[in-house]
């Protein structure tokens, strides 16, 4: 016995050894990482800055330097913040050793207002006289958008060229919730809002079709319009193309003029080494948006010492903190600390999201009109400000958006999920209980809502709703009778907005920082971005199980998992939601 139990100290001494050595690596591998990543970055003559535009863009890149991982395939997955890649375009413009951008192409994981803040970049950087050249294996629709920008658009002879038009494709999840016996309760304010239709059914309402039709075709017509401009292309000849489908490749893009022409890599390599004024295609000095963004200074503190600060609100609207969404508790504080920063001369709030809980959404509306009465704020809104990502700008001085963000969706609801039939049918489970008042359980999921209980929650709705239209019409001096007209939960296109009065002008978060410091009276500024981020190593050793969990059921899942992401929030989501309906996807 004496034996066994120093055979287990030991193998228990040795599993603590172990651990802490394989946490000193950890560590080790972390902190070279990081090390390497901070080593500044040399720009040599003559180079050309290459956009890769094929990884995950966010408002603003993580902190530091450390990449999130991919523990299944043991790689790293960058992300690049849409901050650093509109800051790297400005410096190259103004970068003598730049000689040029070569974009590579093909699929942009990235919403059509981002697409459209990039081009706008580069239309600037255009402006210094150096060339832009874009070359593809595949150009995708948004890829050929931007790609448009360009000097000369050029496509492997055997690549594909997709220009089909655009579409919008809702999954309704009626029939499968039936078969499983699940019942979903439904309560909501506005004909429009069409974020609980997938729960209750088969199709798109009248109104749900009507409100897709106008914001896809609106977003689809300022595509066209720019493509047709830049390539000297009536849009009417670009849709007739597209509906007779005579632009499938290389060869047929060529022929109508959509490209300047169909070459290989290394032939698009022997004109850049042309238009760099190196000797041999050896010579070619390339830098990566990653690199060249440690090519300059970080921060440059203004002589003044003043700030605007840009608060970034990226994802669902939730209640708390600590989450990587938008939390009522994180975003209030970075508000209240702005408003409270006497070097904070003014407020841009970037806004990308949905929306979510009509509380939180509330709780940070109140901070927004508290800085409002004290400095300028600027709400900027990305490739989507809708429902409660709408709310918490109405009381911003001044919206802007580029005219493809999808906006408005003015409406609230509620929904309470019955899992009875599912329980019993399907799993053979049963409950019982006892309560002290007749509606103790309120809201129980395990059994259907009373029609009091019902009553209650409609009223709620209503509540909200009327709250909301009420923030819209003091924040934007509207009628109240004129935003219930055009709330209702309807989703808007930012042209249609601009015209309803929802937004006041067109731009991005570029055009709204300078509008910030015209309307704060200053020249001479820093730009302060919040929330603050936590150390990237601190937050990647808190997150590791979380995201390891994430990854292997986004692994499996594939393209679905966004299906599975879409259930698991409206599910458990709590109290009344400002939301917009269904995540909008344009093809």
């Amino acid at each position: 016995m004496a034996k066994f139990f120093k055979y287990l100290l030991a193998s228990f001494l040795g599993c603590i050894v172990a651990l802490f050595i394989m946490f000193s690596i950890m560590m080790g591998i972390f902190s070279a990482m990081a090390s390497f990543g901070n080593k500044p970055v040399a720009v040599k003559e003559n180079t050309i800055l290459r956009i890769d535009l094929d990884t995950k863009i966010v408002e603003r890149s993580p902190q530091g330097t450390i990449p999130s991982f991919d523990y299944l395939n043991m790689q790293s997955k960058q992300v690049i913040g849409l901050n650093d890649i509109l800051m790297s375009i400005r410096k190259a413009k103004e970068d003598p050793k730049i000689k040029g951008i070569y974009l590579n192409l093909t699929y942009i994981p990235a919403g059509i207002a981002t697409v459209e803040e990039i081009r706008n970049a580069l239309l600037d950087f255009k402006e210094s006289g150096k060339f832009i050249i874009s070359y593809s294996d595949t150009y995708t629709q948004k890829a050929y958008y931007l790609a448009t920008v360009s000097d000369q658009i050029y496509l492997n002879p055997l690549g594909d060229f997709i220009f089909k038009g655009m579409s919008s494709q809702i999954t309704f999840y009626k029939k499968a919730l039936e078969k499983l016996d699940v019942d979903v309760q439904i309560i909501r304010h506005g004909k429009f809002k069409s974020a609980v239709e997938p729960f209750m059914m088969e199709g798109m309402s009248k109104e749900n079709r009507e409100q897709t039709i106008s914001y896809v075709g609106s977003i689809w017509n300022s595509l066209l319009k720019t493509i047709s401009e830049s390539r000297k292309l009536s849009e009417s000849q670009l849709n007739e193309w597209i509906d007779k489908l005579e632009v499938h490749n290389a060869t047929s893009a060529k022929e109508k003029g959509l490209i300047d022409g169909v070459r290989y890599y290394d032939e698009v390599l022997d004109e850049l080494k042309e238009k760099s004024g190196v000797e041999s295609v050896e010579k070619l000095q390339f830098i990566s948006l990653s690199k060249y963004r440690k090519a300059f200074s970080e921060k440059k503190q203004s002589k003044s010492g003043q700030k605007i600060a840009v608060i970034y609100a990226e994802g669902d609207i939730v209640m708390g903190s600590g989450s990587n969404d938008i939390t009522s508790e994180d975003f209030s504080k970075a508000i209240r600390k702005a408003r409270k920063d006497t070097t904070v001369k003014a407020i841009v709030l970037r806004i990308n999201s949905g929306g979510g809980s009509a509380l939180a959404s509330d709780i940070i509306s109140r901070e927004v009109q508290l800085a409002s009465g004290i400095k300028p704020v600027i709400a900027s809104f990305g490739d989507v400000a809708a429902s409660g990502g709408y709310y918490i700008a109405t009381q911003a001085d001044m919206i802007i958006a580029d005219p493809t963000t999808i906006t408005g969706s003015i409406g609230v609801f509620g929904m309470v999920p019955n899992l009875k039939g599912f329980m019993n049918k399907k799993l053979g489970l049963t409950f019982d209980e006892v309560v002290t008042n007749k509606h103790a359980d309120f809201v129980n999921p395990m059994r259907p809502l009373s029609a009091e209980e019902r009553n209650l929650l409609q009223l709620s709705v209503e509540d909200i709703y009327d709250t909301f239209i009420t923030r819209v019409s003091t924040g934007r001096n509207m009628e109240k009778d004129s935003v219930d007209a055009i709330g209702q939960g309807r989703v808007w296109d930012a042209v249609a907005a601009k015209r309803l009065g929802l937004i006041d002008d067109f731009g991005g978060i570029s055009d709204a920082i300078r509008m910030a410091a015209e309307k704060a009276g200053i020249s001479d500024y820093t730009v302060k971005e919040l929330p603050e981020q936590s150390n990237p190593l601190a937050s990647l050793l808190s997150s590791l199980s979380e995201e390891m969990r994430m990854r292997t059921v986004q692994k499996e899942l594939g393209e679905y998992y966004k299906h599975y992401h879409q259930l698991k929030y409206l599910i458990h989501s709590q109290g009344v939601q400002a939301r917009m309906p269904y995540e909008i996807e344009l093809y």
